[in-house]
């Protein structure tokens, strides 16, 4: 498996150009020049972008200049800071991890996947062929039954921009939310220059423990990063839909460690591997719910997973989202917690 240099340890700037109201004043307002030096600071070497299509283009699939702009403005953040960047595809029309945007019918739709692959068009015209910038082609596919449809279209979407692009970078997720278990199925590698990317938030119920967002979730509770799995795996049943857990097969009595997490990413490192390709974890963090020192305690392991496989990461998010590691409730942990990131 090869590593992803000038990607190692990276933050994800959610909130700013995504899952937000697309006001000029938050483009302008969320994230700002300064927060990138605090990025570096911490010892990052890249930000992850997720951007909105509504950024960038309007209801007509018309661009929008004016947002093309502001993640022009970014890429120069990055460029002072000495910072690479990711531009990540976090809606597109017809698309979204999340059912409350009620974008629907892409994997059904012909006109939505060209209206997809035109947008990257777009992009790559701009913002391709330049050292530092690498491009993530949508977030968290969601259901396994679109495995196929999502291999040819990412297939075809990477041909096109390979012909503006022909070098820069594309990370390729799987589905049930770019889990570690499906980047076995993703398609192989189009040339060189492709990363398989998935998202780690496991134990669910640990970092996402309360969340609102969860229809089962009671969001009153809450649990240590030392509970035994036994315990996990009960509040996952109730409080998760379907089977979330992941813990049933380990001893009742085992708790969380840098093993869990080794196997965890057993699979994607063997399939990373086999087809000689870097293996990066867009997306991993503990919701503000959990205790700043239960989160640090889960950040040093899930860390050491990563250094002894060489995967690259960036954290979600730098501020607010539910797992804010810029805001106050982190103070107290914070010096120590970004020696784990």
């Amino acid at each position: 498996m090869r590593i992803w240099q000038g990607y190692k340890k990276g933050i994800d700037l959610g909130g700013w150009f995504s899952q937000c109201d697309h006001t000029e004043e938050r483009y302008l307002g969320f994230i700002r020049c300064e927060d990138f030096a605090v990025i570096k600071s911490w010892g990052a070497d890249h930000v992850r972008v997720p951007v909105d299509y509504e950024l960038l283009e309007d209801a007509d699939a018309s661009p929008i200049e004016s947002g093309y702009a502001h993640l022009e403005r970014a890429a120069g953040y990055c460029r002072e800071n000495g910072l690479n960047m990711i531009i990540d595809l976090h809606k597109t029309a017809g698309f979204s991890f999340d059912p409350d945007e009620r974008e629907a019918g892409f994997f059904e739709n012909p006109s939505y996947q060209e209206r997809f692959m035109r947008l990257w068009e777009n992009i790559a015209r701009r913002f391709g062929n330049r050292e530092g910038i690498a491009f993530e082609l949508l977030n968290e596919v969601t259901e396994r039954e679109y495995c196929d449809t999502w291999n040819r279209i990412s297939h075809e979407c990477i041909k096109r921009i390979r012909a503006i692009a022909p070098a820069t970078p594309i990370l390729v997720g799987g589905y049930w939310h770019n889990s570690a278990a499906a980047v076995k199925d993703i398609a192989a590698p189009y040339d060189e220059n492709i990363v398989f990317n998935f998202h780690c938030y496991e134990p669910l119920v640990f970092t996402h423990q309360g969340a609102p967002w969860i229809k089962e979730m009671d969001t009153c509770f809450r649990v240590s990063s030392d509970a035994p799995f036994g315990m996990l795996d009960d509040a996952s049943k109730r409080l998760l839909p379907g089977d979330c857990s992941g813990l049933a097969d380990y001893p009742a009595d085992t708790r969380l460690s840098p093993a869990y997490f080794e196997e965890f990413f057993r699979e994607a490192v063997g399939a990373a591997e086999r087809h000689n390709v870097p293996l990066y974890c867009g997306e991993y963090g503990v919701i503000d719910r959990a205790t700043p020192e239960d989160a640090l305690v889960w950040f040093r392991m899930i860390n050491a997973a990563f250094e002894k496989h060489g995967i690259g990461r960036a954290a979600w998010s730098y501020r607010e989202m539910d797992f804010g590691l810029s805001d106050a409730r982190m103070d107290g942990v914070r010096d120590e917690l970004i020696k784990y990131l």
